[in-house]
C-alpha cells in the first residue's frame, strides 16, 4: 500500500482496477480476507459464504461490463462494488493507510477485522448490502419484474441468516439453540439458505415472469421463504434495522409484505402457497411472541 494515500482513496483505486473485470472483482474480494499483511488465519474461513454467493453472480453474468455484448446488471454491479469498497477500505485502515473511515459500514468491517466472529462478519457484510440497496433503489427500479422480485428474496434471506446467529429467538423460536450453527458463514450449511441457483437459470436478465420461477422453486426454498421467514418478516426487519443502524430498511417492508422496488399493490405474490409443509412450519415454528 502506498504511503501518503488515504484508505478511502486506495480502496477506490482498487475498485477502479477491476470495475469491468468480474473475475478480478472476485479475486479482490478474496484478497481482502488475507488482511493487509497477507496472513489472517482467523478471517479466512469467513470468505466461504462471500465467495459462494459471488460465484453465483458471476455465473449469471451480473457483474459483466455494461458496454459488452451481454451487459451485466447496473444494480448488482453497484451492490457488489459497495461490499468490495468497504472491505478494501477496512483492510487499508488495518494496515498503514490513514482514515477516518468514509462510512459507518467501513467501521463495521474494521470491527470484523479486529474481532472476527460470525456476528461481526454479518454486521459488516449485511451492513454493506443494506446500504447499497438503499443507495441504489433507482437502479433497482429499472430492472425487470423477476429481477426485482428476487432482489427482495435475497435481502430477506441474508437478514434471516444474520438473525440465525445474532437473534435466534426471532429466526427459529424454540429451536433457537440451532441458530448459530445453521447461520455460521464459515460452514457450508449457510449455502443452503442463500442458494438460488436451483431456481434461477445462469442468465441475465431473467426472461420469464415471477410465477414461472415460483413454480420452479424446490420444497426447501418454499418452506424457508413462506414457512419460516414470511411469518416473522416484520420482526426480522425491525431487528435488522436496529442491528445495522439502518432505520430506512423499514421502508422495504409494509404490512408484512416486501416492497423494495416492488409495488405494494402487487403484494399477492408474497402470499404463501397452499402447502402442507408451509402450514406445518408455521404451526411448529411460530414467530416469537405468538402461539
Amino acid at each position: 500500500m502506498g504511503s501518503g494515500m488515504s484508505a478511502e482513496a486506495w480502496a477506490e483505486q482498487q475498485i477502479a482496477s477491476v470495475r469491468d473485470d468480474p473475475a478480478g472483482r472476485l479475486a479482490l474480494m478474496q484478497r481482502c480476507y488475507y488482511g493487509p499483511l497477507g496472513k489472517a488465519p482467523r478471517h479466512l474461513p469467513f470468505r466461504r459464504a462471500a465467495t459462494s454467493f459471488m460465484r453465483w453472480q458471476l455465473r449469471r453474468g451480473l457483474l459483466q461490463p455494461l458496454s459488452g455484448e451481454h451487459p451485466g446488471s447496473p444494480w448488482w454491479r453497484a451492490v457488489n462494488e459497495r461490499i468490495l469498497h468497504d472491505g478494501c477500505e477496512a483492510v487499508a485502515l488495518s494496515g498503514d493507510l490513514t482514515g477516518p473511515a468514509s462510512s459507518r459500514t467501513v467501521d463495521s468491517w474494521k470491527s470484523f477485522a479486529d474481532r472476527p466472529t460470525a456476528r461481526t462478519w454479518y454486521r459488516a457484510h449485511n451492513g454493506s448490502v443494506v446500504a447499497a440497496y438503499l443507495a441504489h433503489r433507482d437502479l433497482a427500479e429499472a430492472e425487470n419484474e423477476a429481477e426485482r422480485f428476487f432482489m427482495n428474496v435475497v435481502l430477506c434471506r441474508v437478514l434471516y441468516t444474520h438473525a440465525l446467529v445474532a437473534a435466534p429467538r426471532i429466526s427459529l423460536g424454540w429451536l433457537r439453540p440451532l441458530g448459530p450453527l445453521l447461520g455460521d458463514p464459515r460452514l457450508g450449511v449457510i449455502g443452503v439458505f442463500l442458494q438460488l441457483s436451483r431456481v434461477l437459470p445462469d442468465e441475465y436478465p431473467l426472461r420469464a415472469g415471477v410465477r414461472f420461477y415460483l413454480g420452479e422453486e424446490r420444497r426447501f426454498g418454499r418452506l424457508l421463504d413462506y414457512g419460516m421467514i414470511a411469518p416473522r418478516l416484520r420482526q426480522l426487519y425491525e431487528w435488522s434495522a436496529g442491528e445495522l443502524a439502518e432505520p430506512e430498511l423499514l421502508d422495504c417492508i409494509r404490512d408484512g409484505f416486501l416492497i423494495y422496488a416492488w409495488p405494494f399493490e402487487e403484494r399477492d405474490v408474497w402470499r404463501p402457497p397452499k402447502s402442507f409443509l408451509v402450514e406445518m412450519a408455521q404451526r411448529v415454528l411460530p414467530p416469537a411472541g405468538h402461539g
